[in-house]
């Protein structure tokens, strides 16, 4: 299964977010191909963790940590150093967002939004990312090497759509998809590009990805008005950024930094 141009065999790579759709696709991809997998989740019940990593269970190291806290980041370099080695590779995939079920506090009007779901959300979404850098991307520049990759969003690039969500006027108070989770996806992609100048040096590289809506059982309401809006016609599989990872981490993308790859299916094209 290992193509050399694409090879992670042996590669440190965290993961954070792991535990959820999309980490675990990304943490199968990559231990598959021979690499060493950390997992990184805020979910600390062990039997909790357990199910969620389903088949991956004993095939990666799961750390529960707190992405928000540098103390807590610090602790698990230390563990992943001491069992794996320095990290090579880091997949900054940890995000919160307000979904269309969310508490209508969550996901009214903006001149309604809450400050607290506000810094709630920059807090996971960026700061997360920021110290996960500090952390993780410190010990990469220390060994001069590495691979980052920040995962944004259409909604980073793009303003969201509010008229995808109209349907739910027809069921309840209206939806709005809320500004923090654009204003914290678009702070990545500057965030890669700072990075990736400052650390050309060490050879660590920074990219980022930005991703299209995933299928998760979404509402036959909001899959009728948001794929139309996509020129493939549909969600993106939970498999089908894979690929992107796993170029991005390996050496098929050595010259490639401070990128943004868009893969949305050509929902930005229009």
């Amino acid at each position: 299964m290992n193509d050399p141009l694409f090879s992670v065999v042996d590669k440190v790579v965290l993961l954070t977010g792991g535990l959820g759709q999309l980490g675990r696709q990304y943490a199968r991809t990559f231990v598959d191909r021979g690499a060493k997998v950390v997992v990184l989740d805020q979910v600390v019940d062990p039997s909790v963790a357990r199910d969620r990593l389903g088949d991956l269970q004993g095939r990666v190291r799961y750390l529960p940590v707190d992405v928000t806290s540098r103390t807590s980041l610090e602790r698990v370099l230390v563990e992943i150093e001491a069992s794996v080695g320095t990290p090579e590779v880091l997949i900054n995939n940890a995000a919160i967002d307000s979904p269309p079920g969310s508490s209508v506090g969550e996901n009214g009007p903006f001149e309604d939004y809450p400050e607290a779901s506000f810094q709630k959300v920059m807090d996971v979404n960026v700061k997360g990312v920021f110290l996960c850098c500090q952390v993780f991307g410190g010990a990469m520049a220390r060994a001069g090497k590495g691979s980052i990759v920040n995962v944004s969003s259409i909604y980073g690039i793009v303003s969201p759509d509010q008229r995808i969500y109209e349907y739910r006027k027809r069921t309840g108070p209206p939806f709005y998809k809320p500004v923090a989770y654009s204003a914290s996806k678009s702070a990545l992609i500057n965030l890669t590009r700072y990075l990736a100048t400052y650390w050309g040096e060490q050879r660590v590289r920074v990219n980022c990805v930005i991703l299209a809506g995933v299928f998760n059982g979404q509402a036959p309401e909001f899959l009728a008005a948001y794929c139309p809006k996509v020129p493939l016609g549909r969600m993106a599989r939970e498999d089908e950024y894979n690929g992107t990872m796993l170029f991005l981490a390996s050496d098929s993308s050595s010259y490639m930094t401070g990128s943004s790859v868009v893969v949305d299916g050509g929902f930005t094209a229009w």
